[in-house]
């Protein structure tokens, strides 16, 4: 998603392309039409460019409301003993194969607390004998 919006304004007088520091801004003309560009990764979002265009064809205030965009969901894996959630399912598979051991659903409360109760278990059973 561009977070770069020009509106119906912009009548192509390359003011903006002329006077971004970041040289974030090109153009080039196509047969017919006047294409404008924007990279993202090269843009400083100094609004250098919102406050030279003569059309106020630029709405930079996408660039600066700082919003997040969902790039990925991914399916968690919650603690088996309280049910928060652990990590994702993708990441104990990659912990898994890499150590080839199953990775435990444990939250931090609750990974000190299985080898304590293994141990208590075996504790009373001894108790009993």
């Amino acid at each position: 998603m561009s977070f770069f919006k020009v509106n119906e304004n912009c009548n192509g007088c390359l003011a903006c392309v002329q006077n971004c520091p970041a040289s974030a801004l090109n153009y080039f003309d196509q047969e017919d039409s006047r294409k404008i560009l924007h990279n993202m990764s090269l843009c400083a979002r100094c609004g250098h460019c919102w406050r030279v265009c003569p059309q106020d064809a630029i709405e930079f205030k996408a660039l600066i409301t700082g919003r997040f965009d969902l790039v990925t969901t991914l399916d968690l894996v919650h603690c088996k003993v309280c049910g928060e959630p652990v990590y994702t399912a993708n990441l104990g598979n990659t912990v898994s194969n890499s150590t080839q051991q199953t990775v435990e659903p444990l939250c931090p409360d609750h990974k000190g607390s299985e080898p304590v109760n293994i141990w208590k278990k075996l504790a009373s059973k001894r108790a009993s004998q």
